[in-house]
């Protein structure tokens, strides 16, 4: 669509006709969400003036709500697309480069001439180049594009940046390269092997997914090349509660060791089986066998493989509760994962830092706050960054108002689940 036109749309006070299933009907918020697409287009025309023709497209954050670190282990996992998003204006053309400009971050460029593993490359353009090097091995055609990106995930909030940004290019490279063949499940893959091989980082596949597929979404990865997916719905408000997730200050910046000791102590215990992943390990021999394990594994490794056996089998069970409409279930479950967490995968600060305990101490807080109502745990990976709270309504303003006092204005955030994944915006 030619850049007029957009604009135009976007000047009529309602935005695109897309807006109310991203975002939401609050005015204010569509408002806000109008004047950042406006933003978002001006800052491309002065980036790239010598385009006429642009599409827009979204890919949300993700929120983790069942099995904590149990996705790289091939277990289950229950997760949520939020309506935090990445946006990205792009004009496409036969260049045979991809320029990218995300806003507060440096230009950089792609040619597609070269997509292999380059090596000591970081960051979005090893992303980029990753995503590229998939879709042409799966025999897609890639051309170029220019892009200009607006961002409300925050990076290393455990919100999964990362994983948004994936889903934004593979969306854009599926959409108008691809006829859409590729679908939100691949495209997850292709974000995945992209963030494994060019990014260097060992990451599971939940956040691609729930951040891809979007909605409420149970994944079962005892496959991992065809997971089984359930999507269903569940109104927390409708319930009585919300979605809290509160930004307690870290960040996930050299916490890389923090998640592959997490990944590779979980797998040294399955080798003593035998057996490449725990969900391959039988619970029950696992039991049997810890006199013998303790001589060939650490007692955290076999602590950290006792809170995957437990979390891989809740995150069932939260979804079969929610399902079901048992919330007070549900949140039990929730607060169990939590613990768990806490006693048994010790993800809540890095040992490289013992006494920067963000984490721990916003947990402290939410329960002083909830006392003994709703639920609160870790959130994502771990280590630094958020924690998650399912609060009542009758307590949200009380919660939201006190994570703020003690961690800064904006750092607790009240979500809403978003119905879609990555998207072209019409």
């Amino acid at each position: 669509m030619r850049i007029d036109e957009i604009k135009q749309k976007l000047a009529q006070g309602a935005g695109l006709p897309m807006f109310e299933t991203l975002y939401g009907t609050k005015q204010e918020v569509l408002s806000a969400q109008q004047a950042r697409y406006e933003t978002a287009v001006e800052k491309f025309t002065e980036l790239y003036p010598e385009r006429e023709d642009i599409s827009l497209f979204s890919a949300p954050g993700r929120t983790e709500i069942g099995g904590n670190h149990t996705d790289h282990q091939h277990g289950c996992v229950l997760a949520a697309a939020v309506q935090l998003d990445v946006i990205g204006v792009v004009s496409f053309h036969e260049d045979g480069v991809i320029r990218i400009c995300s806003e507060g971050y440096r230009p950089f460029s792609v040619d597609l001439s070269d997509v292999s593993v380059q090596e000591g490359e970081k960051g979005s353009v090893a992303i980029v180049r990753g995503v590229v090097s998939r879709f042409t091995a799966l025999g897609a055609k890639v051309g170029g594009f220019d892009l200009y990106c607006i961002s409300d995930v925050l990076s290393g909030s455990g919100i999964s940046s990362s994983a948004a940004f994936e889903t934004l290019i593979g969306t854009i490279i599926d959409t108008y390269y691809n006829n859409g063949k590729a679908g939100a499940v691949e495209i997850a893959k292709i974000g995945q092997y992209a963030e494994n091989v060019y990014f260097g980082k060992k990451c599971g596949l939940m956040d691609q997914m729930a951040s891809s597929v979007g909605g409420l979404v149970f994944i079962d990865f005892a496959d991992t090349e065809a997971p089984v997916i359930e999507p269903f719905s569940f109104d927390f408000e409708q319930a009585g509660y919300c979605v809290c997730v509160t930004d307690t200050g870290g960040n996930h910046v050299n916490l890389t060791p923090d998640y592959v000791a997490v990944r590779s102590e979980m797998e040294s215990v399955a080798a003593q089986f035998g057996k490449e992943y725990l969900r391959q390990v039988d619970e029950t021999d696992f039991y049997r066998e810890l006199p013998v394990l303790r001589k060939s594994c650490s007692d955290r490794a076999l602590l950290r493989a006792v809170h995957f056996f437990g979390d891989n089998r809740r995150a069932r069970e939260e979804a079969e509760a929610l399902r079901a409409g048992n919330v007070e279930l549900f949140l039990k479950l929730v607060q169990e994962s939590g613990d768990s967490s806490e006693a048994f995968l010790q993800n809540l600060y890095s040992t490289s830092a013992p006494t920067e305990q963000a984490i721990p101490f916003g947990v402290m807080i939410s329960k002083r706050i909830l006392a003994g109502k709703g639920a609160v745990r870790v959130h994502g990976g771990g280590f630094a960054g958020t924690i998650q709270a399912f609060v009542p309504l009758s307590l949200t303003e009380d919660y939201v108002a006190e994570m703020e006092r003690v961690f800064g204005k904006g750092a607790c955030y009240v979500f809403r689940i978003r119905p879609v994944g990555g998207v072209e915006v019409k």
